[in-house]
């Protein structure tokens, strides 16, 4: 098992896949790019190349507080800055007195290109100023500027901008800590969402609750560090790690929530 025990088994191929990056910068020291990682994946592959000195690995998303980051894994030597990222920042804007897009609709309508989810890092809508951003993998860019023109009922037309110009998140999140029996998904969304165990049950069974942005039904679902988790109607979490083993058994837990 070695590794793999230490991970989901549907994990298995993106590990797969960073250990095989591993193997080609030890032996060919070339330099391998992936596409966007949510943040459980960003955990995994910190754990797997660890504090081993022979390699280094940067995490980057575009702007300061991205949560989706491509990674770089390289021979130590080598120089890694924001610019070695194959990113490209996209904007555009919409009618925002007359229609109001949002994170669902800008999505759908990416994916309805043809367009892997990997492809995308954050997006951010400014209604306000009617504005769209978007962080994508440079490969595509050109594709979107030619393809992507309408959401919903607006037409939109993106044009690159240079990194410095990209708008960093306004997402905020709130650190907590708190004690939890076990890491069942069911105890860990009545804990952190302040539900009783049979409306986190009752949530979880209405398919309401998703880790990691794949809708999970079963309550005895074990949660990981770097889990990010959506309730419907009450935000998003992230389980950050387990702080230590109380003498009773429970695990004491930092999490974290975005702030609405």
């Amino acid at each position: 098992m070695g590794i793999y025990q230490h991970f989901r088994k549907d994990e298995a191929p993106f590990i797969d896949q960073v250990l095989s990056w591993k193997d080609q910068v030890e032996k060919q020291y070339i330099t391998k790019y992936s596409d966007f990682l949510d943040p459980r994946e960003q955990y995994i592959f910190q754990n797997i190349i660890g504090q081993d000195e022979q390699f280094k690995l940067v995490f980057f998303g575009g702007i300061p507080n991205a949560e989706r980051k491509q990674a770089i894994l390289a021979p130590f030597y080598e120089e890694i800055d924001s610019n070695s990222f194959p990113i490209s920042v996209l904007t555009t804007k919409y009618p925002a007195k007359f229609v109001t897009i949002e994170h669902r609709d800008v999505l759908g309508a990416f994916l309805s290109l043809g367009l892997l989810r990997k492809k995308l890092g954050d997006l951010s809508i400014d209604p306000d100023q009617g504005i769209i951003q978007l962080i994508v993998s440079a490969d595509i860019s050109d594709f979107i500027i030619a393809q992507f023109n309408s959401i919903k009922n607006a037409n939109v037309q993106f044009q690159p901008i240079p990194l410095s110009k990209a708008i960093d998140s306004k997402d905020e999140w709130s650190n907590h800590e708190t004690t939890v029996s076990s890491l069942r998904l069911d105890v860990m969304i009545k804990h952190i969402y302040r539900f009783s165990r049979t409306q986190a049950l009752e949530l979880i069974k209405k398919g309401y609750v998703k880790v990691n942005f794949k809708t999970v039904e079963d309550p005895a679902f074990i949660v990981e560090s770097g889990d990010m988790i959506s309730c419907r109607g009450k935000g998003r979490s992230r389980f950050n790690d387990i702080i230590t083993l109380t003498k009773k058994q429970n695990y004491r837990i930092s999490y974290a929530l975005l702030k609405s």
